[in-house]
């Protein structure tokens, strides 16, 4: 259980190649993917899909064992981050434009983002460092070279800056960073070696911006699921990844990886925001039911729900509202606990971390 606690965590992620190139503390490892693949059995005959993929660690992980696969996410950036990390490369192109972006020479720009936010976060240094890369790279004309070089600086800027994320708040704390430059400079060299090294399979692997609740897809049409859904009364991933929407992206209308629902008045002894989010998930699993072949296998990462008054079994609720559905309940692995505590010292119960595993009969 403890091993499987860590692999549930994006930490085993800091030393893996590509894996590497954007930090995503809600996403699980490589490593988590690659032991279910071996116990599923996936063939490369398989499609793999995953509705909540984050920054693709599903994707590029079957990627890198020859496995064709589809992810969807309602954020720009994950899916950004996914496209970036899975896309094929023409190398000899790629090594071009990184070798030119290495000899850019800097030229202050006119202006410079002033919210009050932002200049907490950086130095005016640094933001003039990023306006001029961002110029730099917008006039790039290959699409996945741009891509490429922009993720390297978005990792390049938040490695830059004073602030950090803290569970659901970003944390400014003044301390000495590298100048973005320098970060930029290692940050390319290291993506470019990592591509180098990988020879990735160039298998299918198709990245969208999708709801989870309406998946773009045919009936029965994906073999296997690996995922883990938004936590129930998680963080609100808009204002964690505030920093790189403003800077590098348009603040999508709807909140990220979590579900809007509409508030419930009879929730019996369920808060109202629980309720809401069931009868999102449920559409969910439907949608997965659709979608799924006959025999198809999933693993589904949830985490319980912490409220002021009760634990919220999320995996039980899941596992029993996906077997009502239709699905064959074939196991729940705890990966780990907490506890969950009300006025950060008194506990209310503990708090379940599991791998609901289910088979579409």
């Amino acid at each position: 259980m403890k091993e499987l606690g860590f692999l549930v965590t994006f930490i085993p992620n800091k030393i893996e190649p590509i894996h590497n190139w954007y930090w995503y503390k809600e996403g699980y490892s490589k490593r988590f993917v690659d032991l279910y693949l071996k116990r599923f059995g996936v063939t490369k005959d398989s499609i793999v899909l995953d509705p909540f993929c984050g920054v693709g660690t599903t994707l590029l992980a079957c990627k890198q064992s020859g496995i064709s696969s589809v992810g969807f996410d309602v954020s720009p950036l994950c899916i950004f981050a996914s496209k970036v990390k899975t896309q094929d490369y023409d190398m000899e192109s790629l090594e071009k434009y990184v070798k030119e972006a290495l000899k850019w020479k800097f030229q202050k720009p006119d202006q410079i983002p002033r919210e009050k936010w932002l200049m907490r976060i950086f130095s005016k240094y640094a933001l003039e460092d990023i306006v001029f890369f961002k110029r730099k790279i917008s006039e790039i004309p290959d699409e996945k070279a741009r891509d490429f070089l922009t993720l390297a600086l978005i990792d390049s800027s938040m490695k830059s800056s004073y602030a950090y994320k803290d569970g659901a708040f970003v944390k400014v704390k003044k301390r000495s960073v590298p100048p973005i430059k320098k970060m930029f400079s290692y940050k390319m060299r290291r993506m470019l070696r990592d591509l180098r090294e990988a020879k990735l399979a160039p298998v299918p692997t198709r990245v969208e911006i999708a709801d989870a609740r309406m998946l773009p897809l045919e009936d029965n049409s994906i073999d296997f699921v690996m995922t883990s859904p938004p936590y129930l009364n998680k963080i609100e991933y808009t204002n964690i990844y505030k920093t790189e929407y403003s800077l590098f992206f348009s603040m999508p209308e709807t909140k990220l990886r979590s579900f809007i629902g509409e508030r419930v008045e009879d929730s019996g002894d369920m808060p109202p925001v629980a309720e809401a989010y069931f009868n999102d998930m449920k559409k969910v699993m439907q949608e997965l039911y659709r979608v799924c072949k006959p025999g198809a296998k999933l693993a589904i990462v949830i985490g319980g729900g912490c409220f002021p008054e009760k634990v919220v079994e999320v995996d039980r609720i899941l596992a029993n509202m996906s077997e009502e559905i239709g699905f064959k309940f074939i196991d729940m692995i705890v990966a780990r606990e907490n506890w969950c505590t009300r006025n950060r010292t008194i506990k209310v119960g503990s708090m379940r971390e599991s791998i609901i595993i289910l088979e579409k009969a």
